[in-house]
């Protein structure tokens, strides 16, 4: 079957979730998504650990129905880390969808998606035009780039992949991914090991707290995965990414209320709301966490500025 790939402007992407929640929550999730959310597109899929998977796999069938039936475009995401054959055939399976878009996080998914339309995630590090004309070749047709990257790089590859006929997408909103590990920090912050980890992880619903020696909240960590302590939070710049040529917008999913979450980005984007306006409702939902935007300003990644501009 051929894969239709729509060209939107200014669309919403939800992200797949990183976190390990109760199989019911997590198809309850993507329902209530599917009904009330205004998002153009959904990511599904075991991103972290592959030990998550078969709690999620028997519900795929039903979530895709119910997405694709509201009109929302479904994009399965892959590992983004692969280390041992149960991985591999995890991502081997995933790709073995033809009918059905596929977003690689990890090389390992590159090989089966040669020559076929494909989406290339967060976690593949595309910081250059090169690298992205490269899987464009293989056919890429889409990339999220990584959070890390400040307004001057975001600007760069908007400009340099115009003639490339590919799309490029920015994450907005929700806890930043910055770096994997071959070790699961919270099997070994509970005295467990990888192995016998026991899904401890399924505890923290939006990631565990990292304190400094100091006492210091600092970080999260989501199994293989550190993550940053605050929500990213780009809808004071999202004016400015569109000027740039970003045309997908990603929201990453979290506990709190991501219907809401994508009505104020939908409504900002729409000009319907002002960036601070949104703020405040956005604060609202998360009232025991804080907000992000440094790496977009070349600043450290955990501060936050207010009504600034890249220039």
């Amino acid at each position: 079957m051929e894969i239709a790939v729509p060209e939107r402007t200014a669309a919403l992407t939800l992200g797949p979730v990183l976190f390990n929640w109760e199989a019911g929550r997590w198809r309850d999730f993507y329902f209530r998504i599917a009904d009330e959310a205004p998002v153009d597109t959904v990511c599904i899929g075991e991103v972290i650990c592959s030990k998550r998977a078969p709690f999620f796999e028997p519900h795929y069938e039903a979530v895709i129905e119910r997405l694709t039936a509201a009109g929302k475009t479904v994009v399965l995401s892959t590992l983004a880390e692969v280390m041992i054959p149960l991985d591999r055939r995890m991502v081997e399976s995933l790709c073995a969808a033809h009918d059905i878009l596929v977003e690689a996080n990890d090389g390992a998914a590159l090989y089966h998606l040669r020559g076929r339309p494909h989406h290339v995630g967060p976690f593949m590090n595309v910081y250059n035009e090169a690298t992205a004309a490269a899987l464009a070749r293989d056919g890429a047709c889409h990339f999220c780039l990584p959070p890390e990257l400040p307004a001057s790089a975001l600007r760069a590859l908007c400009e340099q992949t115009r003639g490339l006929g590919v799309s490029v997408e920015v994450q907005v909103f929700g806890r930043a991914s910055l770096a994997l590990s071959a070790r699961c920090y919270h099997a070994r912050a509970h005295g467990r090991t990888k192995d016998s980890c026991r899904f401890v992880c399924e505890e923290d619903p939006d990631g565990l707290e990292l304190r400094t020696l100091d006492g210091e909240p600092f970080l999260t960590v989501n199994g293989i995965q550190t993550l940053s302590r605050a929500y990213l939070n780009l809808v004071n710049e999202l004016d400015e990414l569109q000027s740039m040529g970003v045309a997908c917008f990603r929201l990453s999913p979290h506990t709190c209320d991501m219907v809401e979450v994508a009505t104020i980005f939908r409504s900002a984007l729409d000009q319907r709301l002002s960036p601070d306006e949104a703020t405040v409702r956005l604060a609202a939902l998360l009232p025991d966490s804080s907000f992000s935007n440094g790496f977009y300003y070349r600043k450290p990644g955990r501060t936050w500025i207010a009504g600034a501009r890249s220039g």
